[in-house]
């Protein structure tokens, strides 16, 4: 299918064929007639790929902080290949998308196959949305029009923290579809309603849809113009939907209002605010986010756990369906902001509209004629001509899963490692089209089973959510395929035991990502460590660095918990330096932050003792990983995996790299290997299994 991305390195937007995506849990999967271009939004994201290294620099000086302190712990060289990765990665364009349910995912009610449905799905002929991102378009509503329900939504969220009563004067500033539509909502609302911008087309719309106006194009002061539309009360309030980078339109906005005014911010301003401003009249201001209630929170986007209506009256999905209404009433009037229908084959040329000087308003994309669910448009893989064969002497991998690890870590292990890359999957697919045309897969591809199925594949790597690591497992080695999993295996004992049984079953090559033991620095110790006596003791220092509460990776049923999803990592790592099975084990979690900061202690058969402080409480710019082994009078301290240092060794003092090594090409080739030579398992199988189960039960006590 065809769907619309803009490579961040350059700024362009191009057309790509993607595989299209299957049907998922929670979420709709829609064959679209119609996407609306949003130009403030989208037009910022062209700007920005299209601006240079010190402009991006000085538009995100968190993310370049973010980059110096990569540079002083990891190194630059990992550093640089981080930051090229990440702009390397196209994005989906679009979020607002008309089109018919051609598939229900599972756990989705009160829609069906056929239904007309609004999303705040992307520029692609099929699109997959959470329940809760979709309502269905009235039957008076065509097309054309339902397209700007998701941008009317922005406004109509933004007129909600006004707060606007019947009567009241509110100027809108910043008149582009967003503060079109306000203006419409406004008036339906019974409010006065001056409208404030440079460009004599939207004026003349504002003025269309019963707003007085304001045009600075001529030099009119806004804020006189205010003065004298209120009757010289000052405004009830102000929207403002502007799209700049000065602070102007607030200031502005200020002197505007009546004492005890409102401001709303629903575009991009400047913030730099004057007390004086805010603090006689004792202004409100506030920042609206998006749709409404439920944006960025993924219990409802994602899992489509709905507010309450008594408690939360209106929703992201509710505010949908509140203008879709307004649309079917005629309170909103679309047509006259369409301003080009462009067809989605031509998708570039509209963005050529959106990033030039010429006027433009609502761009709407058209799709071809209406396709049924079995259309060959909604094939879920893509053949890859320009890839690279496989060759029938390698080791063939399937890599379920192409996110940020994956495509910058995983995938150039493999390659290097000499692996054929036959097939990449991806939920979307825009990743695994990335993927394979960067790194030469044959095919990539939305449909996971298939890629497991494929007789050409002879293993399976997974790198997906945590939560769907034992299916994919079970389901791979259910195929016959050898298996290399991303740490963790599993989530839960039960799991574990039903893995442990097929992996016997299978008499496949089960790995999990423990890279670590294969870290050149790690192979030097060890092997220092085997011609040495007695007990160890090991101390080793995790500086994790904090993740939010709402990450995925802690949520108990998606991530596991971080302690489980990496802490399982140093649990292998001493295990194997050990190199003797854990006999006890116990974790003790701070107080006010169990989810990511624990000192855990293990035991081993052979005496030795092992402690393991993963602590999120530290600064970044410490080193975030350091071991240190106590054995037979001597030690050995490692530093990030960059500098190691022997004290007490006769024969060996030092060993440091250029840049970190963590062991993931060697981790990947020795699975390689294995596989194309029908060698034994890189690493026993018992303890991938000792490992993960010391790793759950430590995660279960601290829960």
């Amino acid at each position: 299918m065809k769907q619309v991305l803009q490579e961040l390195a350059t700024g362009k937007t191009v057309l790509t064929d993607v595989p299209a995506p299957g049907d998922s849990r929670g979420a709709l999967r829609i064959a679209t007639r119609r996407s609306l271009i949003s130009a403030g939004t989208e037009r910022m994201l062209i700007d920005f790929g299209r601006a240079g290294w010190i402009e991006r620099a000085r538009q995100q000086p968190d993310r370049v902080r973010m980059v110096l302190d990569k540079v002083r712990t990891d190194g630059l060289v990992p550093t640089i290949e981080a930051v090229r990765n990440k702009l390397d990665q196209p994005i989906p364009m679009g979020y607002c998308n008309v089109g018919v349910v051609v598939g229900v995912g599972e756990g989705v009610t009160g829609f069906a196959i056929g239904d007309r449905v609004i999303s705040n799905g992307k520029h692609a002929e099929v699109v997959s949305v959470p329940v809760n991102l979709c309502a269905k378009v009235p039957a008076g509503v065509d097309d054309d029009a339902a397209a700007f329900a998701v941008l009317g939504a922005i406004a109509l969220q933004g007129i909600r923290l006004v707060h606007p009563t019947i009567g009241e004067t509110v100027v809108v500033t910043g008149l582009g579809l967003v503060g079109l539509l306000a203006v419409q909502i406004l008036r339906a609302n019974g409010c006065r309603v001056l409208g404030v911008d440079f460009d004599s087309r939207k004026l003349e719309l504002a003025r269309r849809f019963g707003a007085e106006t304001v045009d600075l194009g001529a030099g009119v002061d806004p804020v006189a113009a205010a003065d004298e539309f209120s009757r010289g009360r000052g405004v009830d309030a102000v929207m403002i939907a502007a799209s700049t980078s000065s602070s102007e339109p607030v200031h502005q906005a200020a002197l505007m209002c009546r004492k005890r005014g409102r401001i709303v911010l629903v575009g991009v301003t400047g913030l730099e605010l004057s007390r004086a401003d805010f603090y006689e009249k004792e202004l409100t201001f506030q920042v609206s986010c998006s749709y409404g209630p439920g944006r960025y929170d993924s219990l409802y986007e994602e899992k489509g756990e709905d507010y309450p209506v008594g408690f939360v009256r209106w929703t992201e999905q509710r505010n949908f369906e509140a203008v879709l209404d307004l649309l079917a009433s005629g309170s909103i009037d679309a047509a006259p902001l369409v301003s080009h229908r462009v067809p989605i084959e031509d998708a570039p040329a509209a963005y050529e509209i959106v990033g030039g000087k010429d006027s433009s308003l609502g761009i709407l994309l058209t799709y071809g004629p209406e396709r049924s669910a079995s259309s060959p448009m909604v094939a879920r893989s893509v053949a890859l001509v320009a890839a690279q064969s496989s060759s029938p002497a390698a080791a063939n991998i399937a890599l379920i899963g192409s996110g940020n690890y994956a495509t910058a870590v995983l995938i150039p292990a493999f390659r290097r490692a000499g692996a054929g890359l036959h097939s990449v999957v991806s939920a979307s697919g825009v990743s695994s089209v990335h993927a394979a045309r960067k790194y030469g897969f044959r095919l990539a591809s939305t449909d996971a089973q298939a890629a497991i199925v494929d007789a050409a594949v002879d293993a399976v790597v997974i790198a997906t959510r945590h939560d769907s690591h034992a299916a994919l497992v079970l389901s791979a080695l259910a195929a016959g395929k050898h298996v290399f999993v991303e740490k963790p295996l599993c989530l839960s004992i039960d799991e574990l035991e039903r893995i442990a049984a097929a992996a016997v079953r299978a008499g496949r090559i089960l790995m999990v990502g423990f890279n670590r033991r294969f870290a050149p620095q790690v192979v030097r110790m060890r092997g220092l460590l085997d011609r040495t006596s007695g007990a160890k003791a090991f101390v080793m220092t995790v500086n994790a660095g904090a993740v939010p509460a709402g990450h995925w990776v802690q949520d108990a049923a998606v991530g596991g918990g971080r302690l489980l999803g990496e802490g399982c990592h140093f649990i292998d790592l001493l295990r194997h330096l050990a190199d003797s099975p854990i006999t006890g084990h116990h974790a003790v979690g701070m107080v006010s932050n169990t989810r990511d900061s624990a000192s855990i202690e293990l035991t081993f058969e052979d005496g030795s003792i092992g402690a393991i402080h993963y602590l999120a409480n530290g600064h970044k710019r410490f080193p975030k990983e350091r071991l240190e082994v106590f054995a037979a009078g001597r030690i050995l301290r490692l530093d990030n995996f960059r500098r190691l240092q022997g004290f007490g060794w006769s024969n060996f003092k030092s060993m440091n790299l250029w840049r970190q090594d963590k062991g993931q090409s060697g981790c990947a080739g020795a699975f390689v290997e294995a596989v194309r030579n029908g060698a034994q398992a890189p690493i026993p199988l018992e303890q991938i299994l000792e490992v993960s189960r010391v790793s759950i039960e430590i995660q279960q006590a601290l829960r």
